[in-house]
Order: structure tokens, then sequence, then C-alpha cells
């Protein structure tokens, strides 16, 4: 295991991250107890100390788990939780402040996480989601409190247009306020629309990436390419995660899963490799419900892929950028821009 820096702070964390919204079998399909140590175990065996929960996770089975599984090394570890949603589903349909960005959440959030935890600080407190209600100088400034306040170490950002984070850091680097080091988006092959402007966002501040469902919901597992099983239902194709499963997300699982046969790998591990090779500081977070399949996982950090099967994946999955992009990437406006001069510039800014 090799480890990074998160974003452009000073903090080692490990190259995979492990997620834990599998620790505990509240929603119906978790992890139990005794899965999830084994799971915690083989990650720390490995050398990981990054590891991501929430406070909703599993209606906050996740974070008592992860308290119980850290207890021992608490301060070997790099623990990341988040606020916004509430800490159970239905708890918004009673309380309009039991979820949102503002103060107020915020802080009931944390000290419930504090507890379950049963920690005395978070390493890595994200805001989980924006909610476009609550003013981004509340937020920055309520986050800024808790790191005063020795609760919170450093912040990062889930799950939020790039434009607001953007502003965000600025006016908290203005205001002397803690910044953002992180960004989680959901990222992989079937989903490079961050790629338009959250990434290159990351790279401007500095802001190391962790993908959510990397494995694109299991698709790019291979699993839905796969010809049915007597007695399955056609409706399994219907949706996978959060996203529905495309003709064009089943034929970039085929390609991976070519790539997989070609150089003796499994799928899933070329889906976690091409996301290791990506520029930027990429720190994929990897769960799963069973010991094998987090294994298998894991294994990716041995994987390297030529730059022969990078452009395959690429060119299978690749997006439009889309406008301001494409405008300006056109040889008659660089042309105009440059004054023709373009192709004599050494530009050490790209």
């Amino acid at each position: 295991m090799r480890y990074k820096l998160l974003g452009k702070s000073g903090l080692r964390v490990s190259e995979i991250c492990l997620g834990t919204m599998t620790f505990g079998e509240d929603w119906g399909w978790g992890a139990s107890k005794d899965e999830s140590q084994k799971i915690f175990d083989t990650f720390v065996e490995a050398g990981g100390n990054f590891i991501d929960t929430a406070n909703g996770y599993t209606d906050g089975s996740s974070e008592k788990i992860v308290g119980e599984l850290i207890a021992p090394d608490r301060e070997r570890f790099v623990v990341a939780t988040k606020y916004s949603f509430p800490l159970r589903m239905n708890d918004h349909k009673s309380d309009p402040n039991a979820s949102g960005n503002h103060r107020k959440n915020l802080i009931q959030s944390l000290e419930g996480s504090l507890k379950r935890l049963n920690t005395d600080y978070i390493d890595l407190f994200w805001v989980h989601a924006w909610d476009f209600t609550t003013p981004v100088e509340e937020v920055m400034r309520s986050l800024d409190d808790v790191v005063r306040q020795g609760k919170v170490l450093y912040i990062g950002i889930s799950d939020t247009p790039a434009w607001i984070i953007a502003q965000a850091n600025t006016i908290a680097q203005y205001q002397g306020w803690t910044q953002f080091v992180a960004l989680q988006v959901e990222y992989s092959l079937i989903q490079r629309t961050p790629e338009r402007e959250l990434l290159p966002l990351a790279k401007a501040f500095d802001l190391a990436v962790t993908p959510w469902s990397p494995l694109g919901g299991g698709v790019l597992t291979g699993k839905y390419n796969k010809p049915l099983q007597p007695g399955e239902e056609p409706g399994r194709l219907a949706n996978s995660g959060l996203g529905s499963i495309s003709e064009r997300n089943l034929a970039i699982a085929e390609v991976v899963s070519q790539v997989a046969a070609e150089i003796d790998c499994t799928p899933s591990q070329v889906a976690l490799a091409w996301l290791h090779a990506q520029s930027g500081v990429i720190i994929p977070i990897i769960g799963a419900r069973k010991l094998s399949q987090f294994q298998d996982n894991l294994a990716a950090i041995d994987v390297t892929l030529s730059p022969e099967y990078l452009q395959r994946l690429n060119e299978v999955s690749q997006i439009e950028l889309g406008f301001p992009h494409d405008f300006l990437q056109n040889d008659t406006i660089r042309d105009r821009l440059f004054g023709g001069t373009f192709s004599v510039i050494d530009n050490h800014h790209s």
C-alpha cells in the first residue's frame, strides 16, 4: 500500500479508502459485524488507514461499528464521516432541521457522530451534499468553528457543483477560515462527467478526489453482461445502484472484461486500476458486503494498465466535454486567442 497527501494538506492517507456504507444490516443488505471486522482487518493488514463513513449509513450502525473497530488504535486511522442527510430516512418528515447544510444540523450531526464513533475528533468531516438553501458563508464559518474547537481536523465536500466549491474555498481563503482539502464525487468509467468541471476544479484548488461507486454500481464487474440464469428475471437489467444500465454502460463493461481476460485479472481490478491511472490525487472508496469481494478489489493496487489498454478504455467510455470546453479547444478559436503562436508556446500550466 502506498500513501498520498490529502490534497493541499500534509495528511498521509492510504491510496485506497475503505468505504463502510455496507457495515451493518439495518438496511437489509449490509455486512454483519463479524464480516465487517474481517474486511477491516484485511484492509489494515494491507496498510490501509483511511476509512469513510457517514452519520446516516445503515441508520448509524456503520459509525458504531467503525468506532468499535478503530478503538484499540484510534490515532492510527484517518476517519472521515459526513453530515447533511438525516440520521434516519424518515427523520426529515417530522423535523425540517434534521437535515441540510445549516449550522444547527452541522452541530447536531457532528455531536452524534462523535458519540457513535466513540472518539473526541473527526479527522475529515464532509459536507455530504449541497442543499442550495444555506449560505456558503454559513457553511464555511460553521466548519471553521468546529475545526478551531478541535472536534474536526480537516474538511471536505461531496456531491456539490464546482462553482459552489470554488466560491466556498475562495471565501475561506480570504477570510482566514479552514478550506476544503478533498472532494468526493461519483466517478468511474461509466460516470466521467466530473471531468468537465469537478476534476479540473480539484486540480486548480489541490483537492484530493475520492470517487464513490468506482465500479458503477456493479456494472463494471461485468455481471450484467452475463446471460440470464434459469429462472432469473429479465428485470435485473432495469437498474443498478443509483443509475440505470444502458447499452453504453454494458459496452464499456464488455471492454473492461476483455481487458481483464487479456491481463489475467478481474474486471473490478481493471476498473479500479483505470481510476488509479488518472491524473491528480485519486483515492477510490472501496466497500463490500463480503470479504471475498473486498479482497478482489483491494488487489487492484497491484494492477498497472499499459498505455494501450488505457487508450481502449478511454475510447469506449469517453464523453463530450461540451461548451465552453469544446469551443475553446477549437483550432480557429485557439488560433485567434494566441495570434497563431499557440504551437510555439511552452505552457507549464497545462
